[in-house]
């Protein structure tokens, strides 16, 4: 029994230490006084002398962990560098190239978003992309982090045949700048 106490114990702080991550290295850098390149890097070390001048430690270990375990591979580290893989609201360049999107992609959201998706689209808020899904499931379960999930088809091919331009991220997640709702098929 208290081998299962400890594994929720480091679940719960690689939960934590995710949340932090996606804050500071998405949101708000200047927060814990880190600086994110032109293309959303920053070094491990200042990231972790920051996080530990700021009141939360974090060991390397803690740090691998977090980016290796994120079931949506939200970090990547290369060298001695980290950055998020998308879903920024600050600037950067993540340096993808444009990409050719299957014939579909996918946008999990709940109902409660429908009727201003119906008459906007979908927007990308205060990211710098909308964020679409390549299946079904994963859209199932982003739109379920905020409720009942509504799964809605993007008709990918021929935004994309109407001069849209897309993206993917390292971590499979499409990225657009608008969708139009003349481009959405809604359930029901």
């Amino acid at each position: 029994m208290g081998m299962d106490v400890t594994l929720v114990t480091d679940e719960r702080r690689l939960v934590k230490v995710s949340k932090y991550l996606s804050k500071h290295l998405r949101h708000q850098p200047e927060r814990i006084g880190i600086t994110l390149d032109a293309n959303g890097w920053v070094g491990v070390p200042e990231l972790l002398a920051a996080a530990g001048a700021h009141g939360f430690p974090i060991s390397e270990g803690e740090l691998a962990d977090a980016v290796a375990g994120n079931d949506k591979q939200r970090f990547v580290i290369e060298g001695d560098r980290i950055r998020a893989n998308q879903g920024h609201t600050v600037e950067v360049d993540l340096g993808l190239p444009e990409v050719e999107p299957p014939a579909f992609l996918f946008h999990g959201t709940v109902a409660a978003s429908v009727p201003g998706i119906q008459v906007d689209g979908l927007l990308k808020m205060r990211r710098q992309h909308v964020h679409l899904s390549p299946d079904r499931e994963t859209a199932t379960k982003v739109g379920a982090r905020r409720g009942r999930p509504v799964v809605l088809s993007v008709d990918a091919g021929a935004m994309h045949e109407a001069g849209q331009i897309f993206f993917r991220s390292v971590n499979g997640v499409w990225l657009t700048d608008h969708v139009p709702p003349s481009f959405i098929r809604f359930p029901g």
